[in-house]
């Protein structure tokens, strides 16, 4: 006699979410191990990444990124606004109207990678320097805990340093005036921060076309400053050593920014938000490591030690990192069978660096504001069933105000983008609740000016992945 098991439909449910949320996993892993393996096959050499804790990277996910950076007024269900956390409380989350019980949530994962070219331009020559780098962006993770109700929590940077400048120069006798040998100086940087964290969100219904929403993330801060400065001289018939003065520092600590929103509806499509999120002044814990040595090079094993000068190993300080605000806007409609959608949005930002202190030292950084721009357009409903580019979001925006980088002269930044947001249909019969996005973003940005020592041309390409399937479903067969 053979037994036949029936697989049931709640069994098939839970299969096809289990293997759904084992593809979420795998993949979450993946980007992990990219975020730290991409930064040791980049090429990129800036000098202002010297300055403060190094080049600010992008601050929103990729979909904000192709409207000139807006974030505090924005949600979406297919994406994770992880700058304001009281987006959190506008994951899909459906409830049975009588028992008010979940029946399902929509969970998401979103990840963003980066490739950026730059070009260095000094105003007084007329030679450039151009370099690449392909860098991990950012990963998050949202699931909705019950109607009303989100969690998220995920890794990204906050800065980078990465730069590589050679100085060769002749010495001269401060007393004669005489040459004496040529030297050649290489000042190195390398390091950045990152911030892991989770979030929680919760947005609480005022009456039927009005809500506010509160949210808050914690987490850790961490990441290192390594700047060496190498110096060798140059003599035909003398031979010097080469000296190596290096500073190495890690630091890290507990990390908190907190966000709200506050929507309205207009009339029967068009909603207005109005949102906020900052952070208060943060203290890190610094441990440094300052070297002072001299070397010789070897061509297989690199700069080896010959001689410790002198050497301070875990010496401990504060980074006071700064406080920063956001508020903004958008106002958005709903595509219906007629007409299109669209999404306007402005947001304004503000962060006092004037504050930052490393090791109780002040930088070549100030306060620094941003104004950023952008709009999105959507398709009918009617044209998203008759073709794909139908079913394309379009986006576009701009940004501009002064580097939080200032080296004699003040630092101007702008701007421009453009994005698109296009679906990815799903094939999976089994799952039928998947939702694939992939999200492009291009940005051009100028740095500087004839006025500065060197101006920096950036154009940035940035592609997100969102993933979701829906994380809960409230069991219909036993």
């Amino acid at each position: 006699m053979v037994l036949v098991k029936l697989i049931t439909p709640k069994k098939i449910n839970d299969l096809c979410h289990f293997f759904a949320r084992r593809r979420m996993i795998r993949l979450s892993l993946s980007v992990i191990l990219i975020a730290f393996f991409f930064p040791a096959f980049s090429q990129d050499n800036s000098p202002y990444t010297r300055y403060g804790l190094g080049d600010i990277v992008p601050s929103t996910n990729i979909n904000g990124r192709g409207m000139g950076g807006i974030s505090a007024g924005y949600n979406d269900f297919l994406s994770i606004n992880f700058n304001n956390p009281a987006s959190y409380g506008s994951f899909q989350a459906v409830r049975e109207l009588k028992s008010k019980k979940l029946l399902y949530g929509r969970a998401i994962l979103d990840l963003g990678l980066n490739i950026e070219n730059r070009t260095l331009i000094d105003p007084r020559i007329t030679g450039k320097f151009t370099s690449s780098n392909a860098l991990f962006s950012h990963l998050q993770v949202g699931v909705p805990l019950k109607a009303n109700w989100g969690l998220s929590f995920g890794l990204r940077p906050m800065s980078r340093i990465s730069y590589r400048l050679i100085k060769r120069e002749r010495l001269f006798d401060s007393n004669s005036g005489l040459p004496i040998d040529s030297s050649i100086t290489t000042n190195e940087g390398d390091g950045g921060t990152f911030l892991a964290s989770a979030g929680i969100g919760h947005r609480i219904t005022i009456n039927e076309k009005q809500s506010i929403s509160f949210g808050v993330n914690g987490g850790y801060m961490f990441g290192k400053k390594d700047y060496s400065a190498r110096r060798a001289l140059v003599n035909d018939t003398v031979e010097y050593t080469s000296g190596n003065f290096q500073t190495k520092t890690t630091y890290g600590n507990l990390y908190f920014n907190g966000g709200l929103q506050y929507q309205a509806q207009l009339d029967s499509s068009v909603f207005i938000t109005f949102g906020a999120y900052g952070n208060i002044k943060q203290t890190l814990n610094g441990s440094q490591d300052i070297i002072r040595e001299t070397f010789f090079y070897d061509a297989n094993g690199g700069n080896v030690r010959i001689d410790s000068v002198s050497e301070s190993k875990g010496v401990k300080g504060k980074i006071e990192y700064p406080s920063s605000f956001t508020a903004g806007f958008t106002i958005q409609r709903i595509p219906d069978n007629k007409k299109g959608g669209w999404l306007i949005g402005v947001d304004f930002s503000q962060s006092n660096w004037k504050d930052y202190r490393f090791y109780g030292q002040s930088d070549s950084v100030q306060n620094k504001w941003e104004l950023r721009v952008g709009g999105e357009l959507r398709p009918s409903l009617s044209s998203a069933r008759k073709s794909y580019f139908g079913n394309v979001a379009y986006r576009a925006g701009f940004f501009f105000g002064p580097d939080y980088v200032k080296v004699k002269e003040k630092l101007p930044v702008l701007g421009v983008t453009f994005g698109l947001g296009l679906p990815i249909r799903n094939y999976n019969r089994l799952s039928p609740g998947q939702a694939t996005m992939v999200n492009l973003a291009f940005e051009y940005i100028k740095r500087g000016n004839n006025n500065n020592l060197l101006k920096e041309n950036m154009f940035r390409i940035s592609a997100g992945f969102s993933l979701s399937d829906f994380w809960f479903v409230r069991k219909k067969y036993e």
